[in-house]
């Protein structure tokens, strides 16, 4: 479908004969009234102001340009202050989810500030030290040598100092230290475990598991037994001796006078005054061994019976 083409337009020397001529009046009758009101713009009240607005303008002929300007400036500040309105009412609620994490973030780092500050502070200092888990050991012993720690706050006790103080005594395998705010240090500690007493130039020294010297004596000490190792507590044989004893009961600890090794595949274990005698083999398989023990023992005491050969726990013997 074409669209219709335009009307041409006159000729330029019409057009401008036209706007020359003088616009026709029409006669007026010599009898007629003129009942024709005067026409007054019509001015908005808010425009009235004392700036020279809208109405001064129109009274006073003032330019129409400015008015406009105006007008357009009027309404695009409306226009910003709507949108910020609508932008406020969309984003209260992240508005809100943001004072409150910000709310949460200053309560927890004045928290941490503050628990820092106290810990410290003078306000947690080790006033009391207890020490725990000593059966061999002397207490007030242990807890003299840590004497250097009180007063000090709990967050701040030296770890190296209290292992240089407990160095000293040769029981400790190991320890822990428990902090009780306000005032308490609790050092747990865990005693060696002696597996014998093994005959030296000194006299009879006591040893655990790893070959660390407990105390010497002259005498054998009672309650332990006689160690008679081949290459003394560095070599296999010894460690192997040491696993077994550690394996045993303790009921049937308590019975063993003497251990005997060559190498750490023949170890041999000496039950009380009977002499009864325990092959025991290699320290492999020692939990079973030791049960196996046990239930020969309970059907054939120490005293009626010689030798228990446990070497191979599927087959004990007793001869």
């Amino acid at each position: 479908m074409r669209r219709p083409s335009p009307l041409p337009q006159p000729p330029a020397s019409a057009r401008a004969s036209k706007a020359e001529r003088p616009a026709a009046r029409v006669p007026r009758h010599p009898d007629a009234v003129d009942d024709t009101a005067p026409v007054t713009p019509f001015v908005r009240p808010d425009d009235a102001q004392t700036d020279g607005g809208r109405a001064d303008d129109v009274a006073s002929g003032g330019d129409g340009e400015t008015t406009r300007l105006r007008d357009v400036w009027r309404a695009s500040r409306a226009r910003r202050r709507a949108l910020s309105a609508e932008v406020k009412r969309f984003t209260v609620r992240q508005r809100r989810r943001r004072r409150v994490w910000i709310g949460v973030g200053v309560a927890f780092l004045v928290t941490v500030l503050g628990t820092a500050g106290a810990a410290y502070s003078p306000l947690f200092a080790v006033e009391r030290i207890d020490v725990v888990g000593t059966s061999q050991l002397d207490v007030a012993a242990v807890t003299a040598a840590l004497d250097a720690q009180r007063g000090t706050p709990l967050a701040m006790v030296d770890d190296s100092a209290v292992k240089a103080a407990l160095v000293r005594f040769p029981l400790v395998e190991s320890y822990t230290l428990e902090a009780r705010p306000p005032h308490d240090l609790v050092v747990r500690i865990v005693e060696r475990t002696p597996i014998g007493a093994m005959q030296t130039p000194a006299g009879f020294t006591v040893v655990d598991a790893a070959g660390v010297a407990l105390s010497t004596t002259p005498d054998a000490p009672a309650g332990q037994p006689v160690l008679d190792i081949a290459g003394g507590t560095d070599s296999a044989a010894f460690h192997a001796a040491g696993r077994v004893v550690r394996a045993l009961p303790d009921a049937i600890r308590a019975q063993v006078t003497a251990v005997s090794a060559s190498t750490p595949d023949d170890v041999t274990l000496t039950l009380g005054a009977s002499g009864s005698r325990v092959v025991w083999g290699s320290a492999e398989r020692s939990a079973e061994k030791a049960v196996v023990l046990d239930r020969l023992m309970a059907k054939s005491p120490p005293d009626r019976a010689k030798e228990y050969d446990v070497t191979s726990p599927e087959a004990g013997v007793v001869r």
